[in-house]
Protein backbone atom coordinates (compact mmCIF):
# COMPACT_ATOMS: atom_id res chain seq x y z
CA UNK A 1 0.00 0.00 0.00
CA UNK A 2 0.95 3.69 -0.70
CA UNK A 3 -0.73 6.54 1.01
CA UNK A 4 -1.00 9.71 -1.33
CA UNK A 5 -1.67 13.19 -0.05
CA UNK A 6 -3.23 16.34 -2.28
CA UNK A 7 -2.05 19.62 -1.50
CA UNK A 8 -4.76 22.68 -1.54
CA UNK A 9 -3.63 23.38 -4.87
CA UNK A 10 -4.43 19.76 -6.50
CA UNK A 11 -7.76 20.18 -5.88
CA UNK A 12 -8.19 23.74 -6.84
CA UNK A 13 -10.97 23.22 -9.37
CA UNK A 14 -12.37 20.54 -10.74
CA UNK A 15 -10.15 20.29 -13.12
CA UNK A 16 -7.34 19.45 -10.57
CA UNK A 17 -9.18 16.70 -8.76
CA UNK A 18 -9.55 14.97 -12.10
CA UNK A 19 -5.91 14.74 -12.97
CA UNK A 20 -5.69 13.84 -9.23
CA UNK A 21 -8.22 11.02 -9.51
CA UNK A 22 -6.07 9.88 -12.66
CA UNK A 23 -3.11 10.00 -10.70
CA UNK A 24 -4.38 7.71 -8.41
CA UNK A 25 -5.66 5.03 -10.59
CA UNK A 26 -2.56 4.57 -12.28
CA UNK A 27 -0.88 3.03 -9.34
CA UNK A 28 -3.29 0.05 -7.44
CA UNK A 29 -1.24 0.36 -4.18
CA UNK A 30 -2.49 4.04 -3.82
CA UNK A 31 -5.62 2.82 -2.19
CA UNK A 32 -5.50 5.39 0.41
CA UNK A 33 -5.40 9.12 -0.02
CA UNK A 34 -5.76 12.10 1.81
CA UNK A 35 -6.83 15.32 0.60
CA UNK A 36 -6.31 19.12 1.61
CA UNK A 37 -8.88 21.54 1.19
CA UNK A 38 -9.44 23.23 -1.98
CA UNK A 39 -6.56 25.77 -2.18
CA UNK A 40 -5.82 29.00 -5.18
CA UNK A 41 -6.86 28.94 -8.13
CA UNK A 42 -4.94 31.91 -8.87
CA UNK A 43 -2.59 33.98 -7.23
CA UNK A 44 -5.69 36.41 -6.69
CA UNK A 45 -7.42 33.51 -5.34
CA UNK A 46 -8.96 32.86 -1.52
CA UNK A 47 -8.21 28.76 -0.03
CA UNK A 48 -11.42 27.47 0.89
CA UNK A 49 -9.81 27.47 4.67
CA UNK A 50 -9.34 30.80 4.60
CA UNK A 51 -13.01 31.29 3.61
CA UNK A 52 -13.59 29.14 6.11
CA UNK A 53 -12.08 31.13 8.54
CA UNK A 54 -13.57 34.17 7.58
CA UNK A 55 -17.05 32.61 8.04
CA UNK A 56 -16.33 31.49 11.23
CA UNK A 57 -15.16 35.21 12.73
CA UNK A 58 -18.43 36.62 11.12
CA UNK A 59 -20.15 34.00 13.33
CA UNK A 60 -18.10 34.96 16.41
CA UNK A 61 -19.13 38.66 16.00
CA UNK A 62 -22.81 38.15 16.14
CA UNK A 63 -22.95 38.60 12.52
CA UNK A 64 -25.27 35.84 10.11
CA UNK A 65 -22.10 35.23 8.49
CA UNK A 66 -24.57 34.43 5.31
CA UNK A 67 -22.51 36.15 2.70
CA UNK A 68 -19.22 34.32 3.96
CA UNK A 69 -21.30 30.79 3.61
CA UNK A 70 -22.06 31.48 0.57
CA UNK A 71 -18.99 32.20 -0.45
CA UNK A 72 -17.68 28.57 0.14
CA UNK A 73 -20.74 26.93 -0.91
CA UNK A 74 -19.81 28.42 -4.02
CA UNK A 75 -16.54 27.25 -4.42
CA UNK A 76 -17.49 23.50 -3.53
CA UNK A 77 -20.65 24.38 -6.11
CA UNK A 78 -18.22 25.30 -8.86
CA UNK A 79 -16.31 22.17 -8.49
CA UNK A 80 -18.96 19.13 -7.88
CA UNK A 81 -20.20 20.59 -11.07
CA UNK A 82 -17.58 20.73 -13.11
CA UNK A 83 -17.06 16.77 -11.76
CA UNK A 84 -20.19 16.15 -13.54
CA UNK A 85 -22.21 15.51 -9.71
CA UNK A 86 -25.46 16.54 -9.55
CA UNK A 87 -27.10 19.19 -6.84
CA UNK A 88 -27.30 16.70 -4.03
CA UNK A 89 -23.63 16.71 -3.17
CA UNK A 90 -23.67 20.55 -2.80
CA UNK A 91 -27.22 20.58 -0.79
CA UNK A 92 -24.98 17.99 1.59
CA UNK A 93 -22.38 20.55 2.11
CA UNK A 94 -24.12 23.66 2.49
CA UNK A 95 -26.43 21.87 5.58
CA UNK A 96 -23.20 20.58 6.81
CA UNK A 97 -22.00 23.92 6.91
CA UNK A 98 -24.70 25.82 8.35
CA UNK A 99 -24.79 22.60 11.54
CA UNK A 100 -21.31 23.56 11.85
CA UNK A 101 -22.37 27.50 12.31
CA UNK A 102 -24.68 26.33 14.35
CA UNK A 103 -22.68 24.84 17.10
CA UNK A 104 -21.27 26.48 20.54
CA UNK A 105 -19.22 29.86 20.13
CA UNK A 106 -18.52 29.70 23.67
CA UNK A 107 -14.91 28.40 22.77
CA UNK A 108 -13.48 30.25 20.47
CA UNK A 109 -10.58 27.73 18.97
CA UNK A 110 -13.02 25.05 19.53
CA UNK A 111 -15.66 26.97 17.11
CA UNK A 112 -13.08 27.70 14.75
CA UNK A 113 -11.29 24.12 14.48
CA UNK A 114 -15.09 23.05 13.37
CA UNK A 115 -15.41 25.61 10.49
CA UNK A 116 -11.81 25.34 9.36
CA UNK A 117 -11.83 21.37 9.36
CA UNK A 118 -15.14 21.33 6.99
CA UNK A 119 -12.70 22.28 3.86
CA UNK A 120 -11.10 18.68 3.50
CA UNK A 121 -13.74 16.91 5.24
CA UNK A 122 -16.11 17.77 2.14
CA UNK A 123 -13.44 17.80 -0.37
CA UNK A 124 -12.79 14.65 0.80
CA UNK A 125 -16.67 13.63 0.10
CA UNK A 126 -16.39 15.35 -3.23
CA UNK A 127 -13.85 13.12 -4.59
CA UNK A 128 -15.16 9.99 -3.05
CA UNK A 129 -18.13 10.86 -4.66
CA UNK A 130 -16.69 11.54 -7.90
CA UNK A 131 -14.54 8.27 -7.97
CA UNK A 132 -17.64 6.41 -7.61
CA UNK A 133 -19.53 8.01 -10.92
CA UNK A 134 -16.97 7.24 -12.57
CA UNK A 135 -17.13 2.91 -10.99
CA UNK A 136 -14.51 3.20 -8.68
CA UNK A 137 -14.67 1.18 -5.61
CA UNK A 138 -14.15 4.48 -3.43
CA UNK A 139 -15.41 5.90 -0.19
CA UNK A 140 -14.37 8.33 2.34
CA UNK A 141 -13.19 7.80 5.48
CA UNK A 142 -14.59 10.05 8.82
CA UNK A 143 -11.27 10.74 10.69
CA UNK A 144 -13.56 10.07 14.51
CA UNK A 145 -14.65 6.43 12.80
CA UNK A 146 -10.78 5.65 11.65
CA UNK A 147 -9.91 6.70 15.26
CA UNK A 148 -7.48 9.54 14.30
CA UNK A 149 -7.57 10.95 18.11
CA UNK A 150 -5.80 14.36 18.80
CA UNK A 151 -4.73 16.40 22.20
CA UNK A 152 -7.31 18.81 23.07
CA UNK A 153 -5.05 22.33 21.60
CA UNK A 154 -7.14 23.45 18.65
CA UNK A 155 -5.03 24.82 15.88
CA UNK A 156 -2.01 22.78 17.27
CA UNK A 157 -3.27 19.77 17.44
CA UNK A 158 -1.02 16.10 17.99
CA UNK A 159 -1.81 12.94 17.34
CA UNK A 160 -2.24 10.90 20.79
CA UNK A 161 -0.29 7.51 20.72
CA UNK A 162 -3.87 5.11 20.57
CA UNK A 163 -4.76 6.64 17.22
CA UNK A 164 -1.40 4.14 15.49
CA UNK A 165 -3.47 1.11 16.56
CA UNK A 166 -6.97 2.30 15.47
CA UNK A 167 -5.80 3.73 12.47
CA UNK A 168 -3.65 0.36 11.06
CA UNK A 169 -7.13 -1.43 10.99
CA UNK A 170 -7.41 0.85 7.12
CA UNK A 171 -4.82 -1.48 6.21
CA UNK A 172 -7.39 -4.36 5.99
CA UNK A 173 -10.67 -2.33 3.82
CA UNK A 174 -10.42 -2.93 0.24
CA UNK A 175 -10.80 -0.22 -2.42
CA UNK A 176 -9.42 3.36 -2.37
CA UNK A 177 -10.15 5.45 0.80
CA UNK A 178 -10.33 9.38 0.46
CA UNK A 179 -9.65 10.71 3.79
CA UNK A 180 -9.51 14.35 4.76
CA UNK A 181 -6.52 15.55 6.34
CA UNK A 182 -5.77 18.27 8.87
CA UNK A 183 -8.19 17.40 12.02
CA UNK A 184 -9.56 14.57 14.21
CA UNK A 185 -11.30 14.41 17.25
CA UNK A 186 -9.94 14.90 20.67
CA UNK A 187 -11.16 12.13 23.05
CA UNK A 188 -14.36 13.89 24.15
CA UNK A 189 -15.64 14.09 20.62
CA UNK A 190 -14.57 17.88 19.41
CA UNK A 191 -13.27 18.49 16.51
CA UNK A 192 -9.52 19.55 16.29
CA UNK A 193 -6.92 20.52 13.85
CA UNK A 194 -3.11 20.77 13.36
CA UNK A 195 -1.49 23.56 12.38
CA UNK A 196 -1.95 25.25 9.15
CA UNK A 197 -0.81 22.61 5.92
CA UNK A 198 -1.30 19.88 8.75
CA UNK A 199 -2.99 17.79 6.08
CA UNK A 200 0.83 16.74 5.77
CA UNK A 201 1.20 15.43 8.92
CA UNK A 202 -2.09 13.52 8.50
CA UNK A 203 -0.64 11.72 5.44
CA UNK A 204 2.13 11.09 7.58
CA UNK A 205 0.20 9.47 10.27
CA UNK A 206 -1.44 6.97 8.60
CA UNK A 207 1.25 6.00 6.67
CA UNK A 208 3.20 4.79 9.71
CA UNK A 209 0.07 3.43 10.99
CA UNK A 210 -0.89 1.10 7.95
CA UNK A 211 2.97 0.83 7.55
CA UNK A 212 2.74 1.18 3.89
CA UNK A 213 6.07 1.00 1.49
CA UNK A 214 5.92 5.27 0.37
CA UNK A 215 3.83 8.08 1.38
CA UNK A 216 3.54 10.01 -1.73
CA UNK A 217 3.47 14.08 -1.24
CA UNK A 218 1.75 15.92 -4.18
CA UNK A 219 1.73 19.31 -4.46
CA UNK A 220 2.85 21.98 -7.38
CA UNK A 221 6.34 21.62 -7.75
CA UNK A 222 8.28 19.04 -9.63
CA UNK A 223 10.75 18.30 -6.94
CA UNK A 224 12.32 20.15 -3.59
CA UNK A 225 14.71 22.96 -5.08
CA UNK A 226 18.26 24.03 -3.08
CA UNK A 227 16.44 27.46 -2.56
CA UNK A 228 13.42 29.69 -2.53
CA UNK A 229 12.56 29.90 -6.39
CA UNK A 230 11.02 33.37 -5.40
CA UNK A 231 14.54 34.57 -4.16
CA UNK A 232 17.10 32.73 -6.65
CA UNK A 233 16.49 32.19 -9.80
CA UNK A 234 16.30 28.47 -11.44
CA UNK A 235 17.92 27.14 -7.99
CA UNK A 236 18.99 23.74 -8.24
CA UNK A 237 16.42 20.80 -7.69
CA UNK A 238 17.37 18.03 -5.21
CA UNK A 239 17.06 14.32 -5.88
CA UNK A 240 17.33 13.12 -2.36
CA UNK A 241 17.20 14.42 1.24
CA UNK A 242 17.49 13.11 4.79
CA UNK A 243 14.86 13.11 6.47
CA UNK A 244 17.12 15.42 8.99
CA UNK A 245 17.91 17.92 6.05
CA UNK A 246 14.07 17.73 4.86
CA UNK A 247 13.06 18.57 8.73
CA UNK A 248 16.16 21.36 8.92
CA UNK A 249 14.85 22.79 5.68
CA UNK A 250 10.95 22.27 6.70
CA UNK A 251 11.29 24.51 9.59
CA UNK A 252 13.68 27.21 8.27
CA UNK A 253 10.57 28.05 5.75
CA UNK A 254 10.93 25.27 2.77
CA UNK A 255 7.07 25.38 2.37
CA UNK A 256 6.77 22.10 0.24
CA UNK A 257 6.15 20.05 4.18
CA UNK A 258 4.72 20.87 7.23
CA UNK A 259 7.98 20.59 10.09
CA UNK A 260 6.24 18.41 11.80
CA UNK A 261 5.30 16.11 8.89
CA UNK A 262 8.38 13.72 8.95
CA UNK A 263 8.28 12.14 12.42
CA UNK A 264 5.93 9.30 12.14
CA UNK A 265 7.31 8.15 9.35
CA UNK A 266 11.28 9.07 10.28
CA UNK A 267 10.00 6.30 13.58
CA UNK A 268 9.11 3.57 10.63
CA UNK A 269 11.94 4.39 8.52
CA UNK A 270 9.39 4.94 5.34
CA UNK A 271 10.35 6.73 2.53
CA UNK A 272 8.28 10.06 1.25
CA UNK A 273 8.37 11.24 -1.78
CA UNK A 274 7.47 14.77 -3.15
CA UNK A 275 5.56 14.86 -6.55
CA UNK A 276 3.86 17.30 -8.73
CA UNK A 277 0.35 16.59 -9.66
CA UNK A 278 0.92 18.64 -12.88
CA UNK A 279 3.53 16.47 -13.71
CA UNK A 280 3.44 13.33 -12.53
CA UNK A 281 5.94 11.75 -15.19
CA UNK A 282 8.78 13.91 -12.55
CA UNK A 283 10.47 11.27 -10.13
CA UNK A 284 10.16 13.87 -7.51
CA UNK A 285 11.97 14.75 -4.21
CA UNK A 286 12.90 11.42 -2.09
CA UNK A 287 13.28 11.56 1.50
CA UNK A 288 14.91 8.76 3.23
CA UNK A 289 17.46 7.71 6.37
CA UNK A 290 20.14 7.65 4.10
CA UNK A 291 20.46 9.52 0.60
CA UNK A 292 22.59 7.28 -1.75
CA UNK A 293 22.94 10.83 -4.53
CA UNK A 294 26.28 13.00 -3.50
CA UNK A 295 24.51 16.44 -3.63
CA UNK A 296 27.18 18.38 -1.87
CA UNK A 297 28.02 19.35 1.37
CA UNK A 298 25.16 21.43 1.17
CA UNK A 299 21.81 20.69 0.09
CA UNK A 300 19.95 23.58 0.68
CA UNK A 301 19.43 26.82 2.11
CA UNK A 302 16.10 28.18 4.00
CA UNK A 303 15.09 31.34 5.77
CA UNK A 304 12.07 32.60 7.63
CA UNK A 305 11.42 35.93 9.62
CA UNK A 306 9.31 36.88 12.50
CA UNK A 307 11.77 35.97 15.54
CA UNK A 308 13.10 37.75 18.13
CA UNK A 309 16.00 37.33 20.77
CA UNK A 310 16.11 37.82 24.49
CA UNK A 311 19.62 39.26 25.60
CA UNK A 312 20.56 38.25 29.08
CA UNK A 313 23.95 39.10 30.42
CA UNK A 314 25.41 38.53 33.89
CA UNK A 315 29.12 38.75 34.77
CA UNK A 316 30.27 35.28 36.31
CA UNK A 317 27.05 33.62 34.91
CA UNK A 318 28.61 30.53 33.76
CA UNK A 319 29.60 29.97 37.62
CA UNK A 320 26.03 29.81 38.84
CA UNK A 321 24.47 26.71 38.78
CA UNK A 322 21.19 26.63 37.43
CA UNK A 323 21.21 29.66 35.99
CA UNK A 324 19.97 28.24 32.48
CA UNK A 325 17.82 26.13 34.02
CA UNK A 326 16.08 29.60 35.51
CA UNK A 327 15.76 31.12 32.44
CA UNK A 328 14.01 28.19 30.78
CA UNK A 329 11.77 27.63 33.97
CA UNK A 330 10.80 31.69 33.86
CA UNK A 331 9.83 30.90 29.65
CA UNK A 332 7.43 27.68 30.75
CA UNK A 333 6.14 29.43 33.18
CA UNK A 334 4.74 32.33 30.93
CA UNK A 335 3.83 29.73 28.10
CA UNK A 336 6.78 30.63 25.22
CA UNK A 337 8.36 28.03 23.57
CA UNK A 338 12.03 28.95 22.21
CA UNK A 339 13.46 28.35 19.26
CA UNK A 340 17.76 28.26 20.08
CA UNK A 341 19.82 29.18 22.83
CA UNK A 342 23.11 29.94 21.97
CA UNK A 343 25.39 31.89 24.49
CA UNK A 344 28.94 32.98 26.01
CA UNK A 345 30.41 32.85 29.53
CA UNK A 346 28.54 35.49 30.77
CA UNK A 347 25.44 35.76 28.45
CA UNK A 348 22.67 33.71 26.71
CA UNK A 349 20.79 34.70 23.79
CA UNK A 350 17.22 33.03 23.37
CA UNK A 351 15.80 33.56 20.10
CA UNK A 352 11.82 32.98 19.62
CA UNK A 353 9.18 33.37 17.37
CA UNK A 354 7.88 36.88 17.48
CA UNK A 355 4.06 36.13 18.02
CA UNK A 356 4.39 34.47 20.80
CA UNK A 357 6.00 38.11 22.77
CA UNK A 358 3.04 40.65 22.56
CA UNK A 359 3.56 44.16 24.56
CA UNK A 360 2.56 42.66 27.56
CA UNK A 361 4.82 39.40 27.66
CA UNK A 362 7.43 41.01 26.92
CA UNK A 363 7.16 43.20 29.77
CA UNK A 364 6.74 40.76 32.09
CA UNK A 365 9.21 38.53 30.59
CA UNK A 366 11.79 40.99 31.11
CA UNK A 367 11.24 42.24 34.65
CA UNK A 368 11.08 38.78 35.44
CA UNK A 369 14.52 38.01 34.27
CA UNK A 370 16.01 41.43 35.85
CA UNK A 371 14.33 40.40 39.17
CA UNK A 372 14.57 36.42 39.55
CA UNK A 373 18.08 36.40 37.77
CA UNK A 374 19.68 39.70 38.96
CA UNK A 375 20.55 40.14 35.43
CA UNK A 376 22.87 42.91 34.43
CA UNK A 377 21.32 43.07 31.14
CA UNK A 378 18.07 41.99 29.18
CA UNK A 379 16.99 43.52 26.03
CA UNK A 380 14.64 41.90 23.40
CA UNK A 381 15.74 42.21 19.30
CA UNK A 382 12.71 42.07 17.48
CA UNK A 383 12.41 42.11 13.37
CA UNK A 384 14.63 38.91 13.17
CA UNK A 385 15.15 36.36 10.84
CA UNK A 386 16.49 32.77 10.61
CA UNK A 387 18.67 31.22 7.40
CA UNK A 388 20.29 27.85 7.38
CA UNK A 389 22.44 25.90 5.64
CA UNK A 390 21.66 22.21 5.42
CA UNK A 391 23.44 19.26 4.49
CA UNK A 392 24.62 15.96 6.15
CA UNK A 393 27.85 16.34 4.52
CA UNK A 394 28.70 19.36 6.30
CA UNK A 395 30.16 17.40 9.23
CA UNK A 396 32.53 15.87 6.88
CA UNK A 397 34.16 18.91 5.34
CA UNK A 398 36.67 21.46 6.67
CA UNK A 399 35.64 24.99 5.80
CA UNK A 400 31.99 25.34 5.34
CA UNK A 401 31.77 28.33 8.42
CA UNK A 402 34.48 30.10 6.86
CA UNK A 403 32.93 29.82 3.46
CA UNK A 404 29.70 31.12 4.98
CA UNK A 405 30.45 33.88 6.53
CA UNK A 406 33.01 35.39 4.17
CA UNK A 407 29.75 35.21 1.59
CA UNK A 408 27.84 37.03 4.08
CA UNK A 409 30.35 39.66 4.38
CA UNK A 410 31.09 40.07 1.07
CA UNK A 411 27.45 40.89 0.59
CA UNK A 412 27.72 43.75 3.46
CA UNK A 413 25.33 41.05 5.71
CA UNK A 414 25.87 41.82 9.46
CA UNK A 415 25.30 38.72 11.45
CA UNK A 416 23.78 38.74 14.71
CA UNK A 417 23.50 35.47 16.19
CA UNK A 418 25.10 32.10 15.00
CA UNK A 419 24.28 28.53 16.02
CA UNK A 420 25.80 25.31 14.92
CA UNK A 421 24.04 22.22 15.97
CA UNK A 422 25.91 19.21 17.69
CA UNK A 423 24.85 16.97 14.70
CA UNK A 424 26.44 19.80 12.34
CA UNK A 425 23.79 19.02 10.15
CA UNK A 426 22.92 22.78 9.79
CA UNK A 427 24.25 26.15 10.35
CA UNK A 428 21.99 29.04 11.40
CA UNK A 429 22.33 32.50 11.19
CA UNK A 430 20.59 35.50 12.61
CA UNK A 431 19.89 38.71 11.26
CA UNK A 432 17.63 41.71 10.78
CA UNK A 433 14.85 40.56 8.74
CA UNK A 434 15.75 43.35 5.60
CA UNK A 435 18.87 41.18 5.43
CA UNK A 436 17.15 38.04 4.67
CA UNK A 437 16.71 38.18 0.90
CA UNK A 438 20.55 39.03 0.46
CA UNK A 439 21.95 36.12 2.68
CA UNK A 440 20.08 33.85 1.24
CA UNK A 441 21.24 34.74 -2.15
CA UNK A 442 24.72 35.40 -1.26
CA UNK A 443 24.96 32.17 0.47
CA UNK A 444 23.38 30.59 -2.38
CA UNK A 445 25.95 31.37 -5.04
CA UNK A 446 28.68 31.06 -2.44
CA UNK A 447 27.85 27.07 -2.30
CA UNK A 448 25.72 26.66 -5.84
CA UNK A 449 26.43 29.05 -8.08
CA UNK A 450 30.15 27.75 -9.31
Amino acid sequence: MKVAKFGGSSLASAEQIKKVCDIVLQDPERRLIVVSAPGKRSKEDIKVTDLLIRCAEAALSGGPAEKELTAVVKRFEDIAYGLGLDGRIVKNIEDDLRKRLEGKTGHRGMFIDCLKAAGEDNCARLVAEYLKNCGINAYYVNPGDAGMLLSDEFGNARVLPESYENLARLREKEGIMVFPGFFGYSRSGDVVTFPRGGSDITGSILTAAVEAELYENFTDVDSVFSADPNIVSNPQPVKELTYREMRELSYAGFSVLHEDTLEPVYRKGIPVCIRNTNNPASPGTLITTRRRTKNGPVVGIAGDSGFCSIYIGKYMMNREIGFGRKVFQILEEESLSFEHAPSGIDNICVILRERQMDGATEEKVVRRLKDELNADDVSVEHDMALVMIVGEGMMHTVGIASRATKALADARVNIAVINQGASEVSIMFGFKAEDAVNAIRALYNEFFGR
